[in-house]
């Protein structure tokens, strides 16, 4: 039973412990957000102060990914090309999953998605290994960052009188960002948001087109992600000119873009102070922010209440043993399966476990759809979804604890 879909940033993860990532790993469907993997990826051409290498601080990194639950969204430069072209995003808290095939799946549609690139480098990443590419991508991409002068775009902004004087507090600069993108003249906002959104050149034609075609309504209408985007990017830069937000950490520039994938999720856990104070501003009702340090003292609790099982138990594999959070006691992972997860997990729960001919049942029709005749046709009905399978090649052990049943041979999960 997957958990509640979670957007985590590097700052969390590098704080768990490898046996605290299992848990988080087994209870929380994890969006392996871009910034995430780049992030962890520029790490490579840091110069790390003390005894370990760049190499090896990525390794942790990569022993404590999210291997069996982690699912990678779409690029947010991506998805507000798509947006302002006419294509649907979603942000009601599911992840844009990139790529998939279609099948047939009992004379529905099943999608398939194969491994991703992203895990891939992940599982790499765990034995050493870091391509000549990933090596110059790390370069390429700590460069950016570094170079980015955010003193120098606060001064623009200031020169238009958004300054610590006509905003005040960061809740003032999301009111200013979001008047912009809902009540300013649909060009200018067209205009801000093909600069701020680098659009590519070779897009605005066709972006214009499109808008025409719909008679020019405000962003916010037109392309609602693009547009959530644009509020995000308008808020930091404003909150920055107003001395809310430093701009002598470039790295701000970076960990506020985690912001642009909360619509994709229904909880965003993290260990960084920005995150933590701005993350509110832009949380739909029905989420919720969680501060690294308590997720990571519940994972860690859970941890050494799994410990007292006896081996006959473990050795199931963590996956057989607690497919969802304890029913009792003051967990704070329970407190966020009753929120985000639908009322009947619980009942659910106990259905698979005095049923567990039903689960293999499951594995065999997972099996089946993963199988199943690829739909060879660009007249595919995305509307009628039948099942969506993620192919996954995940670590038989990983820290104290076996993810799957000990017989499991290595190449079988």
């Amino acid at each position: 039973m997957s958990g509640p879909i979670t957007l985590f940033d590097k700052s969390f993860i590098q704080s768990l412990s490898v046996d605290e990532s299992v848990w988080f790993d087994n209870f929380f469907m994890a969006v392996i957000c871009p910034i995430f993997y780049a992030e962890t990826l520029a790490d490579l051409s840091k110069d790390i102060k003390g005894s370990h290498s760049p190499q090896q601080e990525v390794e942790k990194i990569a022993m404590k990914f999210p291997d069996m639950s982690g699912t990678p969204c779409l690029r947010h430069t991506d998805l507000c090309i798509g947006n302002l072209l006419g294509n649907r995003v979603s942000m009601d808290g599911r992840i844009m999953v990139p790529g998939g095939q279609p099948v047939n799946d009992r004379g529905k549609t099943g999608i398939v998605f194969d491994s991703f690139p992203e895990v891939e480098a992940f599982n790499r990443w765990q034995q050493g290994q870091f391509t000549y590419v990933e090596d110059n991508f790390a370069k390429d991409w700590r460069d950016s960052v570094t170079n980015l002068n955010l003193k120098k775009q606060a001064e623009l902004f200031r020169s238009i009188g958004l300054d610590n004087n006509s905003c005040k507090s960061l809740e003032g600069a999301k009111k200013i960002a979001n008047n912009f993108v809902n009540q300013t003249k649909p060009f200018d906002q067209m205009s801000l948001a093909v600069l701020f959104l680098n659009i590519p050149r070779q897009y605005h034609e066709d972006v214009l087109k499109n808008w025409q075609l719909q008679n020019y309504p405000p962003i916010s209408k037109f392309a609602p992600y693009a547009a959530y985007v644009l509020e995000i990017e308008l808020f930091f830069q404003i909150a920055i000119a107003a001395h809310l937000i430093s701009s002598d950490r470039p790295s701000n520039r970076i960990d506020i873009s985690y912001l642009f994938y909360l619509p994709f999720s229904m909880i965003f856990v993290s260990s960084d102070k920005l995150h933590r104070k701005c993350a509110k501003y832009f949380l739909r009702e029905n989420q919720e922010f969680i501060w690294g340090q308590d997720l990571k003292l519940d994972l860690a609790n859970l941890n050494m209440m799994y410990k007292k099982l006896p081996e006959e138990v473990t050795e199931l594999g963590v996956i057989s043993f607690a497919h969802s959070p304890p029913h009792d006691g003051d967990f704070l992972t329970t407190m966020l399966w009753d929120r985000h997860m639908s009322k009947t997990w619980r009942e659910m729960d106990e259905i698979s476990t005095k049923m567990p001919e039903k689960n293999e049942k499951l594995v065999e029709m997972i099996n089946e759809i993963k199988d199943s005749p690829k739909i060879i046709s660009d007249d595919v009905n995305y509307d009628d979804i039948n099942s969506m399978t993620l192919k996954r090649m995940i670590r038989k052990q990983k820290g104290n604890w076996l993810q799957v049943h000990k017989d499991i041979e290595h190449g079988e999960q």
